[in-house]
């Protein structure tokens, strides 16, 4: 028998709160019933976006808030930055290359974090004509966390805006949307939110409104305008999904709960203890300077075999954590400590990891891991 454990990045574990929603029988959306529903989850979106902005929500994954956000604020021939520092911030300059929009890309190492003054004095040396700016709250391929209060002050003084990808960071790390002039934020259901896949999110500013007016991009399910016409009647453009909304506001309703205060506390606790485990067994973590307590990353030793390890954690012990992607794969493995995972979930994942370790002939004291990590909880 054996039980499993998910510790990836998305989707992440659900509560049983959240389970039961989605178990309930289906009701009809063009009712008063789930308008009631789906005005609470709105306004809870804005509870956790930090934002007074409206926050549409759109039957889709991430992926498909951010195309959304590319097709309605900007016109082809237009100029962009976009920041590349993992799989996901090549995302944004793929799909803006899918319309058409000049990339203006800011490479960075992974592994490391964007440098706000390099996307200062791009936006400098494009006099103008940078309309938007596009980067992650965390970048999940990585576990690498953005300074984005200061790249907000960056971009504040410029025409462009800032549109940001948190898909990832939502609701586990803090983000005040306002407070730090994002003025684009992308999300999903499936990582800090702690439901299935399928909802997108998107909130705009009115400086971002503002130039979504001119968008001349081709879109059609995917036209904000549209959705924000019936978000103001309290419906949606579409056929939603309507145990997923309804999912959310059980989802938020623990978030709240909580706090988002001691919410973020709690996944920087666990992020401490998973990185303090990760020392003791002598092992590196791939971003030691720009970590995230979303996920952390963490180099595969020499003469370990990183697919085989994730492959054997998973399939033979039932504990799932992620490889890398793109050119780091085999190369690093990343564990999640985001929405519905605890302490305990972290010492089996610590425990399991160290465990097939010692299997494949990786030489360290067996149980400093777990040890390392109780010792964070402890405090």
């Amino acid at each position: 028998m054996k039980k499993n454990y998910l510790l990836t990045p998305g989707p992440t574990p659900l509560p049983p709160e959240v389970c039961e929603a989605l178990s309930r029988p289906i009701i009809h959306h063009r009712t008063p019933q789930f308008q009631n529903i789906l005005k609470q989850a709105h306004e809870d979106l804005k509870y956790v976006f930090q934002t007074n902005s409206d926050v549409l929500i759109l039957a889709s994954s991430g992926t498909g808030a951010m195309e959304a956000a590319v097709s309605n604020l900007l016109s082809p021939g237009d100029s962009v930055i976009t920041v590349e520092a993992g799989k996901f911030g090549e995302r944004w300059t793929e799909i803006c290359q899918a319309y058409a929009i000049n990339c203006e890309v800011i490479k960075v190492e992974w592994g490391k974090a964007v440098n706000p003054k390099d996307i200062e004095a791009k936006l400098k040396a494009g006099k103008g004509k940078i309309k938007a700016v596009f980067t992650t709250l965390c970048e999940t391929s990585t576990g690498v966390a953005t300074d984005l209060k200061a790249i907000g002050e960056v971009v504040k003084a410029s025409e462009a805006v800032l549109v940001v990808d948190a898909i990832s960071g939502l609701g586990a790390i803090d983000l005040k949307v306002d407070e730090w002039s994002c003025d684009v934020v992308v999300s999903g259901s499936q990582k800090g939110l702690m439901l299935p896949p399928g909802l997108g999110f998107i909130s705009l500013s009115p400086k971002a409104w503002k130039m979504a007016e001119a968008s001349k991009c081709p879109k059609y399910y995917f036209d904000l305008k549209e959705a924000k016409k019936a978000y103001d009647k309290n419906d949606t453009p579409w056929t939603p999904a309507i145990g997923l909304i309804i999912a959310l506001t059980e989802a938020v309703k623990l978030i709240k709960t909580d706090g988002l205060e001691n919410v973020f506390s709690r996944h920087s606790k666990m992020a401490d203890a998973t990185r303090s485990a990760m020392k003791a067994l002598g092992l590196a973590l791939f971003a030691p300077d720009a970590y995230s307590d979303v996920v952390t990353a963490v180099k595969v030793p020499q003469g370990i075999d990183g697919e085989k390890l994730v492959k054997t954690m998973r399939d033979t012990y039932g504990v799932t954590i992620a490889g890398g992607q793109s050119e780091m794969k085999g190369r690093i493995f990343r564990i999640a400590h985001m929405g519905y995972i605890t302490e305990f979930d972290i010492i089996t994942g610590i425990s399991c990891l160290e465990k097939v370790l010692a299997q494949m002939g990786y030489k360290f004291e067996m149980g400093s891991g777990v040890a390392a990590a109780q010792k964070v909880f402890q405090k």
